[in-house]
């Protein structure tokens, strides 16, 4: 396909093109906003809000322990597996200025999934929230991890704050089972030890892989596509690009329901609103709806990133018709098809239309996505949507050495020559 086909269809203000080496690296990126954003806020939960400069410190110790404090290096694969909670950025963040590859994982994976996603990502270190502590134990010893962190869901908010939370989940709801791994350390002593220790920020060459991002699992057991450096930074320019004067630098306030450790809110939320600057509230529990409509309560919101089903409920609920949307400007809608009775249902209650997009875990994720200027619903269609600026850049291969795919479908694109060699 003719790539300069596309040129002249964006609408007034979006670049036909983006550079994909702007940035050699996701540490650059992360770098600079920091610094650039550093008094600004970059993300809250549970009350408590941490700016880009604690951000960028607190990645630091966390890398810092990971280099003084284990025998871990460059190219070794960490496993995240945690909720919406301020500790996911800390710990992506600085498992990436570490060098290290993360591997996203599930929290609400069984057993078995864990074990699978574990051995085939060759994980070393695993960080994970204590409610789910007792399947590691029973994981751990089956796979290669050898490093455990794990943190409960308050554990960076004030003491007070932490105690009271933490104990409630514990022992008022009795959400955390017994268990018993006698090797893992805390997550706060992780930080407290990093803490005004040396940094070696690695950084690596564009083509080394960041993340192992595993499937939905749909056609078989999840598959862990590898996304490179550049892969991640192109899908963050080009989201920036498309979105355009609708999203502007280090003003804007997104919420954030949708789980990071998924390709849609990982890449929208970690990646392309951090190179903004922009303020990401998260929701660690989406599926309580009260108690999600009374955070949404405390923000003029500008952005909302969802999903057919969380649409429908949401505008189903008395307390979110009520709420003030005055300046929401922006929502989002991916992971699934969304229907013109929930996006007319949607803008009726918020008076915001959705704009609709499509990827795939292995595009990065987004692949083409409506203009907001000329929004149009594809109705049980694959979404109605321009490719974003420049062709997509593929990840270079799958985990699975089997999978040998020579072309397919995205959208509107054909992509050929996908390597799928180990």
């Amino acid at each position: 396909m003719n790539v300069d086909f596309w040129k002249d269809k964006y609408p007034a203000g979006i670049a036909a093109d983006i550079n994909p080496d702007e940035y050699p690296n996701i540490q650059a990126v992360l770098k600079q906003s920091c610094q650039r954003f550093a008094n600004k806020p970059a993300f809250s939960n549970l009350g408590k809000t941490i700016t880009y400069g604690e951000l960028y410190e607190l990645s630091g110790a966390f890398a810092a322990y990971l280099q003084q404090h284990t025998d871990l290096k460059p190219g070794d694969r960490i496993a995240v597996q945690l909720p919406n909670v301020l500790q996911y950025p800390v710990a992506v963040f600085g498992a990436i200025r570490a060098g290290l590859i993360v591997v996203n994982t599930n929290p609400l994976y069984t057993a078995r999934e864990m074990e699978h996603q574990f051995n085939d990502s060759g994980a070393k270190a695993l960080v994970c929230l204590a409610n789910m502590a007792h399947l590691a134990e029973k994981v751990v010893p089956k796979t290669a991890v050898k490093h455990v962190i794990v943190t409960e869901v308050a554990d960076l908010l004030p003491p007070l704050k932490r105690l009271l939370i933490n104990s409630v989940i514990k022992y008022v709801k009795k959400m955390v089972p017994a268990y018993h791994l006698p090797k893992a350390i805390k997550f706060n002593d992780v930080l407290a030890k990093g803490h005004g220790q040396p940094v070696n920020d690695v950084s690596p060459a564009s083509s080394d892989v960041a993340v192992l991002q595993y499937t939905g699992g749909t056609t078989g057991v999840a598959k862990g596509a590898m996304l490179t450096h550049r892969n991640l930074v192109a899908n963050m320019l080009q989201c920036k690009a498309l979105m355009g004067s609708n999203l502007n630098e280090g003003c804007e306030i997104l919420i954030t329901p949708l789980p990071l450790y998924h390709i849609y809110a990982f890449t929208f939320h970690c990646m392309a609103m951090m190179l903004i600057g922009n303020h990401n509230i998260l929701i660690s529990n989406p599926r309580d709806l009260p108690a999600m409509v009374k955070e949404l309560s405390k923000w003029k919101f500008s952005g909302f990133v969802g999903l057919n089903t969380l649409f429908v409920a949401l505008c189903n609920n008395e307390g979110f018709r009520k709420l003030d949307f005055s300046a929401l400007k922006v929502t989002l809608s991916g992971g699934m098809a969304l229907q013109l009775a929930a996006a007319e249902r949607w803008k009726a209650v918020t008076g915001c239309d959705i704009c609709e997009g499509y990827g795939m875990t292995e595009t990065s994720p987004v692949a083409t996505v409506n203009p907001i200027q000329n929004i149009q619903i594809g109705e049980g269609d694959i979404c109605r949507g321009m490719i974003i600026p420049i062709f997509m850049l593929f990840p270079r291969l799958f985990t699975c050495p089997t999978l040998v795919t020579t072309n397919f479908k995205v959208g509107m694109y054909i992509h050929f020559d996908v390597n799928t060699k180990q």
